[in-house]
């Protein structure tokens, strides 16, 4: 069997491999330029594995591996390069590394989604930075309308606030860039409505996303989020730990019996927290045990933290439904209604 280090570059990568059969040792360079690595990959018999960090992204280089039908292990990078004990570090040394913690059976192997799940992320990923794109443009015609006294803030987007907007009397330049911004915003509006329907195609695909949907809140968009995020349910044995793999539990400096709790860590996805504070602030309107919460928080501490607060609960609630099914299905039919948050 072959092991292989493999330290991953944009155009190249620093490998080291050995055979446990024979002793062998390899460290070379690859160039993915040219077709050496697919060459060298291909000369190797099965099985092999190859263990490589999370933090370079190199999709073709995994579709490559799983069609030779090679085993690819990625790896937590901090753990990785906690383990490091020299100062020095080099493209060989990593590689070495590398090999050295897979041969130990000490390599922080993590969880690695499908890539058919990959492909669905993009979707989330793809429709979320075109609604950041739509946002810009709104408020830059917002800003335009506002100068020229007209402030209907959201109503600004119906049929009646558009109307008014395009007759509005410019000057040259500013008529030229409101006709620009108002066709760019025509065609995204487009483009993230094809999108949505897409997403819900895709949630009611997976039955467990639509249990998801069930929470007052909870649209196709969220619960198909979080449910490519969290993965296999069964990773996680409590709820603290899905918490924290989303980046909602607080950062803690505690030494010498003192303890020191700050902001929310934000170390996990990114695309998930921001949904489920999207869509913790609908569920706060509809869940009355979730709106109690936002409003003594706000009262206390403010409206973003009781934001945060209350995606969190959210956050242990679709984590026990995925869990537990049956029970929760007992607590929606007592507590009213489905999701009503399409959107989100």
């Amino acid at each position: 069997m072959w092991i292989i280090g493999c330290d991953m570059h944009a155009r190249f990568q620093q490998i080291a491999a050995i055979n446990t059969e024979t002793g062998e040792l390899v460290e070379r360079r690859l160039e993915h330029q040219g077709g050496e690595t697919q060459k060298f990959y291909e000369s190797l018999s099965s099985p092999v594995r190859v263990g490589m960090e999370a933090s370079v992204g190199a999709r073709w280089f995994e579709k490559l591996l799983v069609d030779l039908g090679h085993e690819l292990w990625i790896g937590n990078a901090s753990e990785i390069r906690a383990a490091v004990v020299r100062q020095q570090k080099t493209d060989a040394r990593d590689a070495s590394h590398l090999l050295r913690l897979l041969v130990e059976g000490r390599f922080p192997r993590v969880w690695v989604p499908s890539l058919e799940e990959r492909d669905v992320r993009q979707l989330l990923l793809h429709r979320n930075r075109l609604v950041r794109m739509r946002t810009a443009l709104r408020n830059q015609l917002s800003a335009i309308a506002r100068s020229h006294g007209l402030d209907r803030k959201r109503k600004l987007w119906n049929e009646e606030g558009r109307q008014q907007l395009n007759a509005l009397p410019l000057d040259r330049w500013a008529a030229v860039r409101r006709h620009d911004l108002t066709s760019l915003l025509d065609s995204l509006e487009s483009r993230i409505l094809t999108l949505s329907q897409e997403i819900k195609a895709e949630a009611e695909r997976r039955p467990h996303v639509v249990r998801l949907m069930t929470h007052a809140g909870v649209g196709p968009i969220t619960a198909l989020g979080f449910a490519l995020t969290l993965g296999p349910v069964e990773r996680f044995t409590r709820s603290k730990q899905v918490v924290s793999y989303l980046g909602l539990n607080p950062r803690e400096y505690s030494s010498g019996g003192n303890q020191r709790l700050g902001s929310i860590s934000k170390q996990g996805n990114k695309l998930a927290r921001w949904l489920l504070v999207e869509a913790a602030q609908t569920a706060a309107r509809y869940d009355s045990q979730l709106h109690r919460l936002y409003v003594r928080l706000k009262v206390r501490r403010g409206s973003k933290i009781a934001k945060i607060a209350v995606a969190r609960k959210l956050a242990v609630r679709l984590y026990w439904m995925l869990r537990s099914p049956d029970a929760v299905a007992q607590r929606v039919s007592t507590q009213g209604s489905p999701g009503r948050n399409l959107a989100a």
